[in-house]
């Protein structure tokens, strides 16, 4: 039986590094909400000390993979900088491109010889590889070895870095720390503790932020979304992540925190029927990405019962109609908070293994559900 062709070059397959639904960072006109970190590049570009390393941190989702392709994007498209007639040029002081620019056309379609983008590849049947191996890496020496396009830059993105195995991660500390002349390597990285500190040590770091409501709005309205009735529930559950909130829009996330929310409010006397319906609707054939947002959503909502018991009042604004009462009555003091805080880490460590071991997720559900229950009770 012959092996199935290894698929990268397909555009109709999924891609690592671009969310379901969203466009794909190389198309993303605009960046919202990030205007220091691109400030804190440009400062080292005009100052003329680009270095060769840099560390795209922050939460999932929130522009970082866009950022990178508005970085690389720039240096290719801009020159180096020589002294003329008149001394040094003016300082840049925006990393956007003309999209018309020739540069411009050719990342957008994945043909620009001076851009290396690393992701998590497809193996020989054809599936996406959960890690970043050391193959993918090793293609940079190719990459490496050809003539340098205009200006002699090249870029490479590596996303996310965080899914490197070792022997991936060791490679590219090896061009770290002897990196190709005029070469700048672009790390995002979700969680950069992960990371090995030699390679967070060869870095210089961009730290991004959550998006405020209103970027977040502006940046959906880019990808195309159709945004909620209510922006704030989405704002709320996304924590300022475009990423999250188009997670949301697409699997139906509202309306599944609205009804956990209207689950907790049956208890200490639970609604049976309900929870079981939101189990068996986890555990439905295909289902597999609306049970994992299940089982975040059950997280979020722990922790603002933990955070309403900590503080004495519930976060706002709410991610569900009526959620602040629900939250209050069942929060009511800083040791129920606790109570909810501890069931967040057991609960959450339970289903994770449940899921690594392949339980039952409708069983998963329950189970947690049930312990909610024991919690209310108290």
């Amino acid at each position: 039986m012959s092996r199935a062709p290894k698929p990268q070059n397909d555009e109709d397959l999924p891609r690592a590094d671009q969310s379901p639904g969203a466009p794909h960072p190389r198309e993303t006109a605009q960046i919202f909400g990030q205007d220091q970190a691109e400030q804190d590049f440009l400062t080292a570009f005009n100052s003329d000390r680009l270095h060769h390393g840099w560390l795209l941190t922050g939460p999932q989702g929130i522009g970082k993979a866009t950022l990178a392709w508005r970085i690389a994007r720039f240096l290719l498209a801009t020159p180096p900088a020589e002294d003329g007639l008149f001394g040094a040029p003016p300082p840049v002081t925006s990393l956007s491109i003309d999209p018309d620019h020739p540069v411009s056309h050719r990342i957008h379609a994945l043909a620009e010889p001076g851009l290396a983008p690393i992701t998590r590849s497809y193996n020989d049947k054809g599936k996406l590889r959960d890690q970043i191996v050391v193959d993918d890496i090793r293609k940079l020496n190719r990459f490496f070895g050809l003539s340098a396009t205009d200006g002699g830059r090249r870029v490479v993105i590596v996303d996310a870095a965080d899914d490197m195995n070792t022997s991936a991660a060791n490679a590219l500390l090896k061009m770290l720390e002897e990196p190709p002349a005029r070469t700048t390597i672009l790390l995002i990285s979700h969680q950069p503790s992960r990371l090995l500190p030699t390679i967070r040590s060869r870095c210089r770091t961009l730290r991004l932020g959550p998006l405020s409501p209103e970027d977040m709005q502006s940046a959906l309205a880019q990808a195309g979304a159709d945004l909620p009735e209510n922006t704030e529930h989405l704002a709320a559950l996304a924590a300022g992540s475009v990423g999250a909130a188009l997670r949301l829009l697409n699997l139906g996330g509202l309306k599944i925190y609205a009804e956990l929310i209207q689950i907790l409010d049956t208890m200490p006397r639970l609604d049976r029927q309900r929870a079981m319906a939101l189990a068996e609707a986890a555990a439905q054939r295909g289902a597999a990405e609306k049970f994992e947002l299940l089982l975040t959503l059950v997280e979020v909502s722990l922790a603002r019962l933990a955070r309403t018991g900590a503080t004495g009042k519930p976060p706002l604004p709410e991610a569900a109609n009526g959620e602040s009462a629900v939250l209050a009555r069942l929060a009511a003091d800083p040791q129920r908070g606790r109570a909810w805080a501890d069931l967040s880490a057991e609960a959450t460590a339970r289903a994770r293994h449940g899921q690594a071991v392949n339980l039952d997720p409708a069983s998963l559900v329950l189970d947690t559900v049930f312990k909610m229950q024991d919690t209310a009770s108290r």
